[in-house]
């Protein structure tokens, strides 16, 4: 299918044509129709699927260019950075249009986002935040919208904003097109869109538990302590073009970032408490190429869309399995391969198999002169499964007491390589025992490279 078939105004296809861009791609097949059509619609697609294009496209085309002063479209995103990516496709694609896009956000001084409003706006992006401010203040006013997207539903739920969400909605007109997009679909976002959409058409194009089969994925498994270190090694390799680091904590990616320079490696941080400035100058030296390694928390990497990515390394696992396949998915877009290694310490085996599950298959592991042996790590995974060695909860780590699970009591493991860098000790996972302490399949090593 082309754009041509999709009914898109002349206009809107050379401006996409002048982008790069000759056929849709899976959900904006599928989703450009219906929103063009006046349906509402609940959309779920992973990241990298092109799914703004979805959305902007058909509202452009919808648009007529009369110009009147008032807002007829509103998408409200969770992060600035998204914000910032999202106008620029409208402008982008808009190009050869009439129509008047214009952004706010937080973290950034009003003035001149109040005088853009105040030039006129046809199609509002903002944050929750920054909209209800200057919907307080008088400066904007949503009831005339005809039509509201809600972007990265799940991620507005994961960040608290799902309250904001329900506040803002309420000032929308009750005759209006809503069209939802989010990667996973938890019962509270269902429950939201049963609220908020009347007979929505439901379009689907990848279970998020599918990552990209553009991205290649391998496993280190090693110390904690040496994590930084081995790190450090993979990003000097000479395919590392172009990366992205993912932390679990703020502190952890600024910590990162000093470590890395120790290491030889220039990297820049990226996270919710840096300023808009800093965060923006981070993301255009990564852009430009400036500088060749991003660190970044999850939240802060949901804006996050730059062409040319060739690794994504998870130095903390996630939290939420979810994230795992947003974060590998920044590598391998629009078509091209990508590379993305996981670095697993001890600490982290059971968050490794909530991933694994998931996805129904394991990674496969590499090995490198920072692995260690997996047999010892499988013993305390079935000690922790017998529960002498339990995790009390998602984020407080293991049991500090007593002789066969405390964190001091640990038998065969300490802070340093139990052997030179050379590899010289036997590190093959044992042959009969997964990397979870069970037997039920056995576990493997691959031999990609990074």
């Amino acid at each position: 299918m082309s754009f041509k078939e999709l009914k898109l105004k002349r206009d809107i296809q050379s401006a996409v044509g002048k982008a790069g861009y000759s056929e849709p791609t899976p959900i904006q097949e599928k989703a450009i129709p219906e929103i063009i059509a006046g349906r509402d619609l609940i959309a779920c697609a992973q990241t990298g699927t092109g799914k703004t294009a979805a959305f902007a496209l058909p509202i452009l085309n919808r648009l007529e260019e009369i110009r009147p002063k008032k807002i007829r479209a509103l998408v409200l995103t969770p992060t600035r950075e998204l914000a910032i990516q999202i106008f620029d496709s409208f402008r982008k694609y808009g190009r050869y249009l009439k129509l008047r896009t214009v952004c706010v956000y937080g973290g950034a001084k009003p003035g001149a986002q109040i005088a853009a409003l105040e030039r006129g706006c046809d199609i509002l992006v903002a944050t929750p935040g920054r909209l209800q401010d200057f919907m307080n203040s008088g400066y904007i006013r949503i009831s005339e919208v005809e039509i509201f997207v809600l972007d990265e539903a799940d991620r507005m739920l994961d960040m608290g904003f799902i309250g904001d969400v329900r506040k803002i909605a309420s000032h929308l007109p009750g005759e209006r097109q809503t069209v939802m997009f989010s990667a996973t679909m938890p019962p509270k976002i269902e429950e939201l869109a049963g609220e908020l959409l009347t007979d929505p058409a439901i379009v689907k194009v990848a279970q998020t538990t599918d990552p990209a089969d553009t991205v290649n994925q391998s496993l280190v498994f090693t110390e904690k302590v040496d994590k930084k270190h081995l790190l450090g090694d993979l990003l000097k390799k000479e395919e590392v073009k172009k990366s992205i680091v993912f932390t679990r904590t703020k502190h952890g990616a600024d910590r990162l970032v000093r470590d890395l320079g120790k290491e030889g490696v220039a990297a820049i941080a990226i996270h919710g408490d840096k300023t808009q400035g800093q965060r923006q100058n981070a993301l255009e030296r990564f852009r430009s190429g400036g500088v060749k390694v991003l660190v970044a928390t999850d939240v802060a990497s949901r804006g996050i869309d730059i062409p040319k990515i060739t690794h994504v390394f998870n130095y903390d696992l996630p939290m939420e399995s979810e994230s795992y396949i947003h974060r590998i998915g920044r590598a391998g877009r629009a078509g091209e391969s990508g590379e993305a290694v996981t670095l697993c310490c001890e600490e982290e085996l059971e968050l490794l198999r909530d991933i694994e599950k998931m996805m129904k298959k394991e990674i496969p592991e590499i090995e490198t002169s920072y692995s260690v042996p997996l047999e010892r790590k499988a013993a305390r995974a079935a000690r922790r499964k017998s529960g002498a060695d339990r995790r009390h909860s998602a984020g407080r780590g293991y049991g500090s007491s007593g002789a066969a699970g405390g964190r001091n009591s640990r038998p065969g493991i300490s802070g340093r390589r139990r052997s030179g860098r050379d590899g010289s000790p036997d590190r093959r996972p044992g042959s009969g025992t997964s990397r979870y302490g069970k037997s039920q399949y056995q576990s493997h090593s691959g031999t990609v490279s990074v």
